[in-house]
């Protein structure tokens, strides 16, 4: 019986948005599952070199646990962004949850295909040199072989 595959699109670089797909593909992996990533806008983020500015914004997250209720103004001041996301670091750890750099590696060793679109590259003006080694660059095309075989296909 072939291994099952899940296809996912990662299009967010925001702190709460990156667990998603890395868990995912990280879960299914260890499933024994053939899994790909295709990293579009700003979801390309998780896979620069250096994911120490990937934040949290409190601000039009109305989901998102705060110690105290804050009204919209004091979310908009500076530095917010920065406290939310040194607290949500935080409680993770606290917590055991790992790291998204921990997350990224066991899914390079677990063989899970990352895929950095070409056009969203070329858009925002990076270099393959900001990119962790071991991505494969290409278009939409070159992704939805791939999707439309897949038993599972997620857009996050």
């Amino acid at each position: 019986m072939a291994a099952k595959k899940m296809a996912l699109i990662a299009t967010k670089g925001a702190l709460d948005m990156a667990y998603p797909p890395l868990i995912l593909a990280s879960t299914a992996a260890a499933l024994g599952w053939e899994v790909q990533v295709f990293f579009t806008f700003y979801g390309l983020q998780l896979l620069r070199k250096d994911l120490s500015g990937i934040a949290i914004s409190p601000l039009a997250n109305p989901a998102m646990p705060m110690p105290v209720p804050m009204p919209v103004f004091v979310q908009m001041l500076p530095g917010m962004e920065s406290m939310a996301t040194m607290m949500m670091k935080a409680k993770m750890k606290k917590k055991g949850v790992a790291s998204l750099e921990e997350l990224r590696s066991v899914c390079v060793e677990s063989d899970v295909k990352f895929i950095a679109c070409q056009m969203t590259v070329d858009l925002f003006d990076f270099e393959k040199d900001d990119f962790i080694d071991g991505i494969e660059y290409g278009g939409a095309a070159t992704f939805m072989k791939f999707a439309g075989e897949s038993d599972v296909c997620l857009f996050i």
